[in-house]
């Protein structure tokens, strides 16, 4: 079953938004949904709706090599979550060194997910090369890189389309055609998130899957914990529009009816 990485190179783009909107949606359509938050920051639950005082933890733990069906939380938005789980930065870097040194920890129970029919598994990665997206990104399906509609992200912009911001070498190669982009944030009465927005369509081709409108109305809603999950006008049809971008893309079969947990075709695209 296909497995979906949503990435960034910096943070503060709104990576972790657009991956509970996603696997939220995905959810609301009949498509089981895992979700593993890789970053620190843990802030994925507080998207999809889990109380703050539940502390439980998925790569928290990991070292301990935990069941992730004993880690699974479910939430209102109906995606099973695992939350990365309370970590000081102490901890964070010991993971990490640990995840460099055996990538089992981490790519054994992924692939152990990705076994069960019917699934989809979405990674919420921290900002930047980071181990946890390493020790997966051979199994990767689709990674989805958040930018911005900034002058950052046309400087990056150049070096996706040429296949050069992931790296080098036969692996880089792989993942840069199993690469997309959305644009965040974009506000056409600005003219240089405009003017960036263009200079994406042109340089970046398919490859460029949506972008997102700048909207007042998702700001507040994260300010009350909840979710633009029914195609409000702006950043709800955007959400939506980018969800059939990922249907698409990876060729599913919508479930035979609505809230359906059944089975699904897929072909790796």
């Amino acid at each position: 079953m296909p497995l979906i990485a949503f990435a960034s190179p910096k943070g503060g783009v709104g990576k972790t938004t657009v991956s509970a909107h996603m696997a939220a949606i995905l959810a609301r359509r009949g498509h089981q949904v895992i979700a593993i938050d890789l970053d620190p920051q843990n802030a994925l639950r507080m998207h999809l709706g889990v109380p703050m005082r539940e502390e439980g933890g998925f790569l928290c733990d990991l070292e301990s090599r935990p069941n992730w069906r004993d880690c699974l939380v479910e939430t209102p938005s109906g995606v099973k979550l695992l939350p990365f789980g309370p970590q000081d930065p102490l901890r964070a870097l010991e993971l990490s060194v640990a995840l460099m040194q055996d990538p089992s920890l981490l790519a054994e129970p992924v692939r152990d997910m990705l076994a069960t029919p019917g699934q989809i598994v979405i990674i919420d990665s921290p900002p930047g090369p980071n181990a946890g997206l390493t020790a997966i990104t051979s199994m990767l399906d689709l990674m989805v890189l958040i930018l911005l509609a900034d002058g950052g992200s046309a400087a990056i912009i150049p070096q996706i389309a040429s296949n050069r911001f992931l790296g080098r070498g036969t692996l880089a190669s792989r993942m840069a055609d199993r690469g997309v982009v959305i644009l965040n944030q974009v506000d056409a009465a600005e003219p240089l998130s405009d003017a960036v927005l263009d200079m994406a369509q042109a340089t970046l081709g398919k490859r460029l899957i949506g972008a997102i409108c700048r909207d007042q109305g998702l700001a507040e809603a994260l300010a009350d914990r909840s979710m633009l999950l029914d195609g409000e006008e702006g950043a709800g049809e955007d959400f939506q529009l980018l969800a059939d971008a990922l249907v698409a893309r990876l060729r599913l079969t919508k479930p035979e009816r609505p809230g359906y947990r059944g089975l699904f075709e897929w072909r790796r695209p």
